[in-house]
């Protein structure tokens, strides 16, 4: 276990519902059927637009998230651009579905499925890893191949930026164990990612506890489809074991068992560790955004948790 400060579910700093124009709140209670009477700000992520669970008058409960076209132009732009891969997703994809957009006034608003559900506990359970991964081996069968109406690029495209994190590191090594002797070895690994990220399956990208929902039942639910790619299925599994990585869990025994990762080489998966340790230890040296404290903080944690774990693998001292 690596240890964290990070207070996971109460990163987020966001609008709250009475902040909202009054107009916005009459079009979202009118969305909704009935006044709204309460509205729960969800602290969880990292981004600072209105995300809040809001119960109406008629006792019913509706997850809206919001953002200025204005004030917040880039999360406005996510928040538009998740609301069309919403509508785009089967189905049978494990995922709160959309309900409603309104895009007007300055305001991207989506009014997404509610469901009663938590957070994965911190530190991950296994039982919460297993359901999560259940999920993502559902998107395989599922999304696999990307459905055309979702108008992906694919991982090598979105991802080329990556590589560029490790000048900057050879610039300014990070503070790491090992770094400044590895360097070179974990930018050869990552220069490879093109050809073995390949694939055909839609990839969410994004995977973390507070971008899952885990029912009553004990099933994961997939949330914030703003990133998603079209790349090789394995992909999501080995990114959603960076958190239970760092908080003690055996993720080599789980790469090892699960079936969208037993069959993929070794190698393959320490190019994948590298790309995003790159990643994560060169933005994590950046300035603290004024509307996100803690998404450095976070990025070095992963960043710390990546590196070890590759190191491990390669038998780095």
């Amino acid at each position: 276990m690596i240890p964290t400060t990070i207070p996971h579910g109460r990163t987020a700093r966001r609008l709250e519902w009475e902040y909202l124009p009054p107009m916005l709140r009459a079009e979202v209670a009118r969305r909704c059927g009935s006044p709204v009477v309460a509205a729960e700000s969800q602290r969880a992520g990292f981004t600072p637009g209105f995300a809040s669970v809001l119960t109406c008058a008629d006792g019913s409960r509706h997850f809206v998230k919001a953002a200025s076209v204005k004030a917040q132009r880039m999360f406005a732009l996510a928040y538009r651009e998740e609301a069309r891969k919403l509508a785009a997703l089967p189905r049978a994809t494990p995922a709160p579905r959309l309900q409603w957009i309104h895009d007007a006034d300055d305001w991207v608003v989506l009014g997404i499925e509610h469901v009663p559900a938590r957070a994965p506990y911190r530190p991950w359970s296994e039982a919460d890893l297993t359901a999560t991964l259940d999920a993502l081996e559902q998107c395989a069968r599922v999304l696999d191949p990307a459905p055309a109406a979702l108008g992906l690029d694919t991982f090598a495209v979105e991802f080329a930026p990556f590589l560029e994190h490790w000048s900057t590191l050879r610039a300014a090594p990070a503070d790491v164990p090992g770094f400044a002797a590895h360097l070179e070895e974990a930018a050869a690994l990552a220069a490879a990612y093109a050809d073995v990220c390949a694939g055909s399956a839609v990839v969410h990208t994004d995977i973390r506890d507070d971008n899952v929902l885990i029912t009553p039942e004990g099933r994961a639910l997939l949330c914030d489809w703003n990133w998603p790619v079209v790349g090789a299925p394995w992909l999501d599994t080995v990114l959603t074991l960076i958190g239970p990585r760092g908080d003690g869990l055996d993720v080599e025994a789980v790469l090892a068992a699960r079936p969208l990762t037993r069959g993929v080489p070794a190698e393959n998966v320490d190019v994948l560790l590298a790309l995003v340790a790159g990643y994560f230890l060169a933005q994590s040296a950046l300035p603290a955004p004024t509307t996100s404290p803690h998404l450095r903080p976070a990025q070095r944690w992963q960043g710390e948790v990546v590196w070890q774990w590759l190191g491990e693998r390669r038998g780095w001292s």
